[in-house]
């Protein structure tokens, strides 16, 4: 069985995997299939630093939170409990409000200029 280091170490590989997809010029110019790939994949980024955040929180014995809001108490929790800063945890709030924007919302109306914004500021999250 896999270590806690190991997992997020996975999981950091699996980002850094994740990055090297997203576009390094501008999205102006992709069509609608292609801006949804590039918001999933800005979703599965998202996905990994939780998934990130859930192996701190089993390392250290602080309970993941569950209910509906559980995603954005994850984030306060590790706020709390300084696994994060204050910056990082604004951060990380932007990524999580647009992937619940991607689950419940049409891929036509992605809006460029806010996914050009998330992508510019990935490396700083990260």
């Amino acid at each position: 069985m896999a270590t806690y280091k190991e997992k997020i170490e996975a999981e950091y590989e699996a980002i850094k995997e994740i990055l090297s997809l997203l576009p390094k010029d501008s999205i102006e110019n992709l069509n609608d299939l292609e801006l949804a790939g590039v918001a999933i994949l800005l979703c599965n980024f998202y996905n990994g630093m939780e998934n990130i955040l859930k192996q701190v929180f089993k390392m250290r014995g602080i309970d993941v939170p569950s209910g509906y809001s559980w995603h954005r108490d994850m984030i306060n929790q590790a706020l709390s409990h300084e696994i994060i800063s204050q910056a990082l945890a604004e951060n990380l709030k932007k990524y999580l409000a647009f992937r619940h924007y991607i689950v419940h919302s049409y891929a036509i109306d992605l809006d460029v200029r806010k996914i050009g914004a998330l992508i510019k500021g990935i490396d700083a999250v990260l």
